[in-house]
């Protein structure tokens, strides 16, 4: 293997890993002719199922048999990632410009006159007790990945919360939701971070309090103990230095 198909491999898979669906999988096999390397993996689609932490080596060591196989197969999954997820997943920032935007004038929020930074993540989540130590948490993830976090109520610069709201989303490029507990505001910034395209990581207690609009995407779920929020820590930090 040449050093420009590894570097592309590279390239990929943090795509593959944040954005792919079983089905995905399947049908990129179809249009590369690599079903039987997909299924004959014997972890790739375990792994995917139940988020385990070796997805990512399993989606490069399948990249690299289908890449074996036939080296223009490549091609083929970044034209199939940019015609599939380019239009409707904000976590994926094609290599290719979008062919098609939108410019939109919003009534109910005034456009900040401010610089997006790259570093900086926005947290919403429950404004509960409960929940300041999953705040702690995540901020520690944060913070051992090289990034800021803010969370609404660290800010008040406007005069309506929902304004601070939306510019701590607007300057934010990634976007931590917790679902837990089904919070109506939490689903509502959520909307706003996909429209504005920012990357949203989703996190919850339960599976259950995921939207079923979001559940096509990868979720870190958590315990509220001391083990759980170490673990989501971890699994955090390492997902924000990733990306």
């Amino acid at each position: 293997m040449n050093n420009s198909i590894g570097k592309e491999i590279i390239r990929l898979r943090p795509i593959i890993e944040e954005n792919f669906t079983h089905a995905n999988w399947e049908e990129i096999g179809l249009i590369t002719g690599g079903s039987d390397l997909i299924s004959g993996h014997s972890r790739l689609f375990r792994s995917l199922s139940f988020g385990d932490e070796d997805y990512g080596s399993c989606v490069l060591a399948v990249l690299r048999r289908i890449s074996e196989s036939r080296p223009e197969s490549l091609q083929e999954i970044q034209d199939y990632i940019d015609s599939t997820f380019t239009s409707i997943e904000s976590t994926y920032i094609s290599a290719k410009p979008s062919e098609k935007k939108i410019t939109f004038a919003p009534n109910v929020f005034s456009i900040p006159q401010t610089e997006i930074h790259p570093n900086l993540v926005a947290l919403m989540m429950p404004y509960d007790s409960d929940f300041d130590p999953v705040q702690k948490a995540i901020k520690e993830a944060c913070i051992e990945a090289g990034k800021d976090c803010l969370r609404a109520d660290n800010i008040w610069d406007e005069h309506t919360i929902i304004q601070d709201i939306f510019n701590l989303i607007y300057r934010s490029k990634i976007v931590i939701v917790d679902f837990s507990t089904k919070n109506p505001n939490v689903m509502y910034e959520t909307g706003i971070a996909h429209t504005l395209g920012k990357i949203v990581i989703p996190v919850a207690q339960s599976v259950s309090d995921i939207p079923s609009d979001m559940k096509h995407h990868r979720a870190l779920t958590y315990l509220n103990n001391a083990e759980g929020l170490n673990k989501m820590s971890s699994d955090l930090t390492t997902k924000l230095k990733n990306m």
